[in-house]
């Protein structure tokens, strides 16, 4: 085995393109000399006994096509650093000190981090103490500011504008209200995407407070124009009656989930407007299947990337796509603590409101 050797982990929720990601590092790696070890589980793969297996050329047969990781993945846990909104945690002192022990143990020359926010948090603190690694940016949220987009958002949008497209016939046959509750946390980029690619009448996002004053309004304007059916994406960060709605209050090792809210706004719309009313929470199916064309292409990219900058020993850095579409690299301190939001008077929103797509902020 060479002794150059790269550490691959996965944090996190899962998305498509993972396994994409770890395959380009793993060809890369192997081009340049270096071999790859994957550390499964998340990053408590790293504590004792340590969970890290080679991971071969052979072993990627198949990998940019297939979900999820393969080396699974973890969204809580001992190195959780991110606990709620804008609420970062410090990884415990000795838990650092376990995993460097065991970093050193394995020969490894650099650690390849994929997450979101919260992981590359982890990372940042990691680096802090001594840890060569590098961040690739992963969330199907597309929340990350550093970056132009993530791998994972592009195909939980095709995953939810394909539901949209088979809720418009059901809906339009019963003359129903459909409300598509997708994730995103406090970013509304899937809700704004699916919603105008797939034809919503109303979309819901954290960045714009709305009332169902308004919304009451817009299903009720399509009734007069004999359109007695309505469409509605909501986010699931959304605030309805000025709280969010989650499924539980969080922990110390992980954030609090989000979900809940489209069953609830179905409920006051048909108390609102006499229409029977129905919710389709989307859920973990927007996380799983085959990456779509784009996010293989730019997961290969990711990966390709995250080995050279390994090789140029540029640790502390998160690759990124730049606005010009090429690849390039920031510093972790830089690529976490900010949220990409949704611009509420950019160019997306007014492309859908001169459609006459409502964000339920007009009354």
């Amino acid at each position: 085995m060479p002794d150059k050797k790269i550490g691959i982990v996965t944090g996190g929720g899962d998305c498509p393109g993972l396994n994409a990601v770890i395959r380009a590092i793993v060809k890369a790696g192997t081009m340049d000399g270096y071999a790859s070890i994957g550390i499964k589980g998340g990053l408590d793969g790293l504590l004792t006994p340590v969970q890290a297996e080679p991971l071969t050329l052979k072993d990627m047969d198949g990998m940019l096509i297939r979900g999820g990781t393969i080396l699974g993945t973890a969204n809580s846990g001992r190195f959780a650093a991110k606990t709620g909104k804008g609420k970062t945690r410090k990884v415990p002192q000795k838990t650092l000190d376990e995993a460097k022990k065991n970093f050193e143990a394995l020969g490894l020359t650099g650690l390849v981090i994929i997450g979101g926010d919260g992981s590359l948090t982890t990372a940042h603190q990691m680096f802090d103490m001594g840890f060569p690694v590098v961040g690739v940016p992963k969330t199907i949220d597309n929340d990350l500011d550093a970056t132009q987009m993530t791998f994972g958002f592009e195909t939980a949008v095709a995953c939810a504008v394909d539901a949209l497209d088979r809720l418009h016939s059901t809906a339009q046959s019963h003359n129903r209200v459909m409300v598509l509750e997708v994730m995103g946390r406090y970013a509304g980029w899937i809700a704004a995407y699916a919603g105008l690619a797939g034809g919503a009448d109303v979309i819901l996002i954290p960045e714009i407070p709305f009332t169902l004053a308004a919304v009451e309004k817009k299903i009720l304007e399509r009734e007069v124009q004999g359109k007695h059916f309505t469409i509605v994406v909501v986010a699931e960060g959304v605030s309805l009656d000025h709280k969010q709605i989650s499924q539980d209050k969080g922990a110390a090792d992980r954030e609090i989930r989000l979900g809940g809210v489209g069953h609830q706004l179905a409920s006051q719309i048909q108390s609102l407007t006499g229409k029977d009313s129905r919710c389709v929470v989307l859920g973990h199916l927007q996380r799983g299947g085959q990456p779509t064309a784009w996010d293989r292409q730019l997961c290969t990219r990711f990966g390709v990337r995250a080995v050279r900058m390994l090789a140029k020993k540029q640790f502390g850095k998160m690759v990124a796509l730049q606005a010009n579409g090429m690849m390039g690299a920031v510093s972790l301190k830089n690529a976490v603590n900010k949220i990409r939001t949704v611009e509420a008077n950019g160019e997306l929103i007014m492309t859908a409101r001169a459609l006459g797509i409502s964000f339920g902020n007009q009354v």
